[in-house]
């Protein structure tokens, strides 16, 4: 295992500061907190950062910056705090989603619910009560990544491909759910459909999300799922400030 913090360059784009080698919560909360705290740093030298799972994607040209001194930088930053138990950024959001879970809309809570061990009232009692995180925004524009889920959904992908599900399925593998953005392929398993939209390229800020904020995916029965109205909004979604 690689020890972390580590900083890693990027051929000659940036560098990599990684937390860990896999997905925990402690290297997601370490990447979130660093990555707020370097750009409140304000660095001219820096363009952007990104973060993936648990790492942070620093954007340095460095034909012109000395990487050197980029990293010595990175390093005096790290040696701050304990960014593994760094509280959050603030300014995060509580999202409120409604799901229908199952149904011929979300077809695979059944199959999801008996790889966990979870008959499906079991399984809905889980997925429309835990709170998740958005881990990181990625694959495609605006798709988040949530978890992490209670360890019973710790399940693989499918083995097969799903062909397409519809935007705003809600899918399941590896303690993570997500929200698909567009229709798309996907070897996870469908086990909710909401008509949140991540995407809004009418509104103000048109990604609704952002690493940090925080998603909750109440049950809704069919017939108020068809009255939820997704066009130009979030699919009725509710939302509250984290303090």
């Amino acid at each position: 295992m690689t020890e972390t913090p580590c900083i890693r360059r990027v051929g000659l784009s940036g560098l990599l500061v990684s937390f860990g080698d896999a997905m925990s919560e402690p290297a997601n909360r370490a990447a979130l907190a660093f990555r707020a705290a370097l750009e409140t740093e304000g660095w001219p030298e820096v363009s952007e950062t990104m973060m993936s799972l648990v790492s942070v994607f620093v954007a340095v040209d460095l034909v012109d910056v000395s990487a050197s001194e980029i990293e010595a930088r990175l390093q005096a930053l790290l040696a701050q705090q304990d960014w593994y138990a760094a509280p959050l950024p603030k300014g995060r959001t509580l999202w409120h989603v409604p799901t229908v879970y199952g149904t011929d809309l979300a077809p695979q809570l059944e199959e999801a619910a008996g790889v966990a061990g979870l008959d499906p009232d079991e399984a809905i009692a889980q997925l429309s009560t835990t709170r998740v995180r958005v881990l990181t925004i990625g694959f495609a524009p605006g798709q988040p990544y949530l978890g992490e889920l209670p360890e019973v959904w710790n399940i693989p992908r499918q083995q097969g491909l799903t062909k397409s599900v519809p935007s705003g399925a809600l899918v399941t593998a590896i303690r993570q759910l997500i929200i698909f953005t567009a229709p798309t392929p996907t070897g996870w398993r469908h086990v909710g459909q909401t008509a949140f939209r991540n995407f809004n390229q009418l509104a103000k800020d048109p990604f609704a999300l952002v690493p940090g904020d925080e998603l909750i995916f109440p049950a809704v029965d069919r017939s108020a799922f068809d009255k939820l109205v997704a066009k130009h909004s979030y699919g009725a979604a509710e939302r509250e400030a984290i303090s």
